[in-house]
């Protein structure tokens, strides 16, 4: 053996110390976070404990288990049961071994389930020592990012294959060794030191000590101060969060983070590789899930529910696609995202991105065909533009796709058009289908023809469990309340307010014109005597005082400007907005993006149907209903701009109501919705129900209400039921 062999190994020892050395340091970063959240975890466990009554011990043995001796001990709760043990229960009169020994093994079960439910929430208005720990020690793993996440990989595998090589290789490090190896020792040190020197350069090529040098490096670095650890927490709380279940293993449960996918789908799914290189974020477990969806099933609908990352999940697709040699990529949206999207892949990835959109439109459409990369448009814009070539595109993202469910609109066949070009297509929505399983089939027929043929309303009528199945190879959904477990608290209030006299005018007069818009806004008709924008006011009032952000949601413009001109003597220099659908997308972007700069307490006025589509408003923690809407899926959506991943409040969500006329009907009718919705479509199912309960058109609603509520105050219609929003 001569000095090249020799550097050989040297150089693969040199490696494997940089190997070893990141995964200590990452080992280390991570036992800093447990050891942080080991304290605050076992607090909250205790209170829970500390909860649950004694009686709940009968549960776990089918009410066998006799405690009404422990009881009269004194012995209340749990976690009384566990700090005594089997031995002090046994001194209790009429308790024998036997019971006491089952006493406390049902303990220690209920508190291996608690331990295993209760998440951690980080409380940023009230930091204390302890989740301020936590916060500084995922601060470090948050920033090494990606990066580091790759180098850890990275040196996971290199670890694996150098350790064993190196020591069959260890022979050749010295002439004398190697003569007492044997012959055979030497054939394998040879081996070895041939597979050690292929590994080592191949390591070089690809740039990995430098990889691995560099998230040493950042696994080292600690934050600037507590305070900046807090701060960049709150302005990226789902990437901290992320982590900290990751850490914990205390990851969604697998079915619904796959979306409860049949497993021969499911199983193709978890097989397809990601390729992370064009990626800046990491992909939380499920996202990664939805990412292999959408590349392996190629033409697919993603429908997660409002705030779990659709769009991370569509740019990491295009980042992929990108990395394997894929060079133009589409994303059509509505006007008003167009910003957002163009913001988030140029933050999340390290694309190239066009928005083409605007007076020069085509001259950006042009640039886009000639220098590749994501060109971003819109529904309307993207009918101007010739679609490409067979494999021109290498994946065309739909966001709000349930915009092109009626096949009969323009934007609908170019949309199309589009997509028959295309390999891959990913259609984004939350609400797929609303009223009818034809619509769902609609979309589902731009994408898989074929798949579209053989769904149908039967499906949807067997049960959300079939027609989960039967959409499987095309269709993925999961819900905030099964893979966020640490999305903050949703606390929803309906504030019921009785109309005063001026407000029963209103009402009056606009059921006697049959005018069912006037009567959806009356209660705003007369602000100096409002029961609703005086209880509005009191709920801003208080977020002020507490510092809160403050986002009030209507359908009618005129109940806005009401509102606007209430709070703007109140909160003076605090109220942004109103952004309505006359609002240009880059202003819209900017009321938002100012509305959260405000320091401290601010309020956003917003249209339901501009400002719950698209925009992401997480600096809020109040939100305020101005009044009921028609169909459960758009008050869902307005909530879930503030209720979304990155959220790091309790988000209280406040519905105002009359009692006695419209709102009470729209209520009842909306709740019917909503059980219909969440029955099938929050479990990746949509179906038909009864025309009563869902296949009615608002023009329809409004006509029957308007008639009930004549009939109920004996007034006669002026003119039919108008929609004048």
């Amino acid at each position: 053996m001569g000095r090249s062999e020799r550097d050989a190994v040297a150089g693969g020892r040199r490696l494997y110390e940089a190997v070893q050395g990141v995964a200590g340091d990452h080992a280390r970063a991570v036992a800093a976070v447990r050891a942080a959240l080991e304290p605050i975890h076992d607090e909250l466990v205790r209170h829970e404990l500390d909860a649950i009554p004694v009686a709940r011990l009968k549960d776990l043995t089918e009410g066998r288990l006799r405690l009404g001796e422990v009881e009269k001990g004194g012995f209340r709760t749990v976690g009384q049961v566990l700090d005594a043990g089997s031995y002090r229960l046994q001194q209790l009169p009429g308790v024998g071994r036997q019971t006491a020994d089952q006493t406390v093994a049902a303990a220690r079960r209920i508190a291996d389930a608690v331990r295993d439910t209760v998440a951690v929430h980080i409380d940023v208005d009230r930091p204390e020592p302890r989740t301020t720990a936590l916060v500084a020690a995922l601060h470090v793993l948050v920033e090494a990012g990606p990066e580091a996440r790759r180098a850890v990989e990275t040196a996971a595998g290199l670890e694996k294959r150098l350790g064993p090589l190196l020591a069959e290789a260890a022979p050749a490090a010295g002439r004398l060794r190697m003569l007492f190896a044997g012959r055979a020792g030497r054939e394998r040190a040879v081996a070895a030191v041939a597979e050690v020197r292929a590994l080592t350069e191949r390591a070089r090529e690809d740039g990995v000590p430098e990889l691995l040098a560099q998230a040493s490096v950042d696994l080292l670095r600690r934050p600037e101060s507590d305070l900046a650890a807090l701060v960049d927490f709150e302005l990226r709380s789902a990437e901290y969060y992320s982590l900290l279940a990751e850490v914990t293993g205390r990851a969604p449960d697998p079915a619904a983070a796959e979306g409860f996918l049949p497993d021969e789908v499911a199983d193709r799914v978890r097989d397809q590789p990601l390729d992370d290189t064009h990626r800046r974020v990491s992909l939380r477990g499920y996202q990664a899930f939805g990412t292999r969806f959408a590349l392996a099933q190629r033409r697919v609908i993603l429908g997660d529910e409002m705030g779990l990352g659709k769009t991370i999940q569509a740019i990491a697709a295009l980042a992929h696609l990108a990395a394997r040699g894929e060079t133009h990529f589409l994303v059509v949206c509505p006007a008003s995202v167009l910003i957002n999207w163009t913001r988030e892949i140029e933050k999340r990835s390290t694309l190239r991105v066009t928005p083409v959109h605007g007076p020069d439109r085509q001259d950006a459409f042009t640039d886009w065909k000639e220098r590749g990369g994501v060109a971003v448009t819109t529904f309307d814009a993207l009918r101007g533009f010739p679609a490409p070539g067979t494999g021109g595109l290498g994946l065309l993202v739909v966001d709000e796709a349930h915009y092109v469910k009626n096949p009969s609109t323009r934007r609908a066949g170019a949309v199309s058009a589009w997509a028959g070009t295309c390999d891959r297509v990913l259609f984004l929505t939350g609400t797929p289908m609303e009223n009818r399983v034809e619509e769902f089939r609609s979309l589902v027929r731009i994408l898989q023809p074929d798949l579209a043929a053989r769904v149908d309303e039967h499906d949807g009528v067997a049960g959300s469990k079939a027609f989960r199945k039967a959409v499987a190879p095309v269709y993925l959904r999961r819900n905030q309340q099964d893979v966020l477990t640490e999305l903050p608290a949703l606390q929803h209030t309906d504030e019921w307010e009785e109309p005063n006299a001026q407000d029963e005018e209103a009402y009056r007069e606009a059921v006697r014109a049959g005018n069912f818009m006037a009567m959806r806004r009356a209660a705003y008709a007369r602000p100096a005597a409002s029961a609703k924008l005086d209880r509005l006011r009191e709920i801003a009032a208080e977020a002020a005082e507490n510092g809160l952000k403050v986002v009030v949601f209507s359908a009618f413009r005129d109940v806005l400007g009401t509102v606007h001109e209430a709070l703007g003597k109140s909160d003076e220099g605090h109220v942004f907005g109103p952004l309505t659908g006359s609002v240009p997308p880059a202003r819209r972007q900017r009321l938002v993006d100012d509305f959260a700069a405000a320091p401290g307490h601010a309020v956003l006025l917003a249209q339901i149907e501009a400002g719950g589509v698209g925009l992401n408003m997480q600096a809020a923690s109040v939100v305020i209903l101005c009044e009921p809407q028609l169909k459960p899926t758009v008050e869902h959506q307005a909530v879930a701009r503030a209720h979304r991943m990155g959220q790091v409040r309790s988000v209280q969500v406040h519905r105002l109501l009359c009692t006695g006329g419209v709102d009470e009907r729209l209520v009842r009718l909306l709740e019917n919705k909503s059980r219909l919705f969440d029955a099938y479509a929050r479990r990746s199912a949509v179906a038909e129900s009864t025309p009563d309960a869902v296949d009615v058109s608002d023009l329809g609603l409004a006509r029957r209400i308007v008639e009930e509520e004549q009939a109920r105050l004996g007034a006669g219609a002026r003119q039919a039921a108008t929609e004048d929003a």
